[in-house]
């Protein structure tokens, strides 16, 4: 059995505190890919400003030279709103032999308990919670009560478990990002070249864009 590592988000747009925690944990874990998918419209966030054709494009530039990390457009290509217990169906669908691990940063699994059949995604996959070093895991509320029910200290083939991992978590967001953009500051070292340029080419996210 392979592990499939799915890595969601509206990616809006992509930068390097989405690549380097992802490719640590396919490392640490193991994992055969790491599929992108960025979601059409997301339910507790705002509609994002760049296009999901312009997002799309942006993350396959930003993976070009990761092979194991592939574009997957499900929720693009479903539109609407886009919840993650209807992608991972899909995907299992697709991925009958093989076991998702479904990947989030503490701040999302702090809200995991109010996801959309957030045990039907349990159901489905399994969960990595990627953390910095030396920060715990949030336990303090109705996610963490999900964490002890469900934390496992390794992955096994089975569905359902919860495991962390300490990565490197860049002090990096897409909404920092954009900052920048909007007062026509440097963005270099915070994303790929590749992705610097497209933003450029497009005009993303400048002053007069907003």
């Amino acid at each position: 059995m392979n592990f499939i590592g799915i890595n969601g988000g509206t990616f809006d747009p992509v930068h390097y505190g989405h690549l380097r925690p992802a490719l640590e944990v396919q490392q640490q874990l193991g994992l055969q890919q790491v599929l992108f998918v960025p979601c059409y419209q997301p339910v507790h966030r705002n509609q994002p400003q760049a296009t999901a054709q312009q997002r799309c494009e942006m993350i396959e530039r930003a993976i070009e030279q990761q092979p194991t990390f592939r574009l997957e457009t499900f929720e693009i290509e479903q539109g609407g709103a886009s919840y993650m217990v209807q992608t991972l169906a899909a995907l299992k669908a697709r991925f009958m032999q093989d076991s998702l691990v479904l990947m989030m940063g503490t701040d999302a699994f702090a809200k995991f308990h109010t996801w959309h059949d957030w045990a039907g995604i349990l159901n489905l996959a399994n969960l990595v919670v990627m953390h910095r070093p030396n920060e715990p895991v949030p336990i303090d509320c109705e996610s963490g009560q999900i964490y002890q029910a469900h934390y496992a200290g390794q992955l096994t083939e089975r569905n359902g478990q919860i495991v962390e991992m300490a990565v490197t978590q860049l002090d990096i967001s897409s909404t920092l990002i954009k900052e920048h953009l909007k007062r026509g500051d440097a963005v270099d070292y915070l994303l790929p070249p590749s992705v610097a340029n497209f933003i450029e080419q497009q005009d993303l996210y400048s002053k007069s864009n907003s």
